[in-house]
């Protein structure tokens, strides 16, 4: 059986993780080796790609580790033509990279506000904007952007500056979308909902319940219908489906994945 990505050449970015386990661009770039494709697995470290890259070699698959701090347009174009170099093309983009922040308006700082701005949002602009010009040249390519459910709904938190941009990541996809429909290129994004990743117990614990890994996995397990959570595998097979050739014929709209919780009214 002809494997869904065979020979794809594939960015993903944030490509590492926090932990062990499955965030999201873990299990994407491993994900993505497995339908074999060439992952160019970007982060901002090297430290975070040690896992991925030995799940992904385990597999067999060819996966290459790159450093790049994605809120850097010069770095973003550095990337791009390193990959460029190596392969040629660049079939695949997968936009992957954020995190939240806690507070609203009146607490949040400008600072943290504008961190938030070109971490979430500001790196999909410009991986888009050094990417498209490559896929429009060679007349075809497939961009998945991953936002959140946050930018749907209340998810549980006070967290503006996360909720605002995840809501412009999907925004700037239908746009994006639209704009190069007529090129061949396919823009979509995964909205991963409240998924049990390394992150959970790294960093949003200690936000949310002072350290208690157990409170947090009991709050958002409440708030899921389907009653169990799914973690950053999930995200990957939604973002396979996008980027492989099944979706021919989807762009401009959104995979969630997140067990029922946004379908919730309450």
């Amino acid at each position: 059986m002809t494997k869904r990505l065979a020979d794809r050449i594939c960015i993903v970015s944030g490509a590492g993780c926090v932990g062990p386990g499955w965030g999201n661009g873990r299990a994407i770039a491993v994900r993505f080796v497995e339908e074999g494709a060439k992952v160019f697995a970007v982060d901002r470290e090297l430290g975070p790609l040690a896992e991925t890259l030995e799940r992904a070699r385990a597999l067999g698959g060819t996966i290459e580790p790159y450093v790049c701090d994605v809120t850097d347009s010069k770095a973003v174009a550095a990337m791009v033509a390193a990959c460029m170099a190596r392969w040629g093309r660049v079939d695949v983009l997968v936009n992957n990279v954020g995190g939240s922040a806690a507070g609203g308006p009146v607490e949040m700082s400008e600072d943290v506000w504008r961190t938030q701005i070109d971490s979430n949002l500001s790196s999909v602009f410009l991986g888009c904007k050094h990417v498209l010009p490559v896929m429009e040249k060679q007349g075809k390519g497939a961009i998945v952007n991953i936002a959140s459910a946050s930018g749907l709904r209340w998810t549980g938190a006070a967290q503006v500056g996360y909720a605002a941009t995840k809501a412009g990541v999907i925004q700037l996809s239908k746009v994006v979308a639209v704009q190069y429909a007529s090129k061949g290129i396919r823009v979509n994004t995964v909205v991963p909902g409240q998924l049990h990743t390394p992150m959970v117990e790294a960093r949003l614990a200690k936000q949310r319940t002072g350290g208690d890994v157990s409170a947090l996995l009991e709050q958002r397990q409440s708030r899921i219908p389907i009653g169990f959570m799914g973690d950053g595998r999930d995200t990957a097979n939604a973002a396979l489906f996008l980027a492989s050739d099944e979706a021919r014929f989807v762009t401009g709209t959104e995979i969630v994945v997140d067990g029922g919780m946004t379908a919730r009214c309450d």
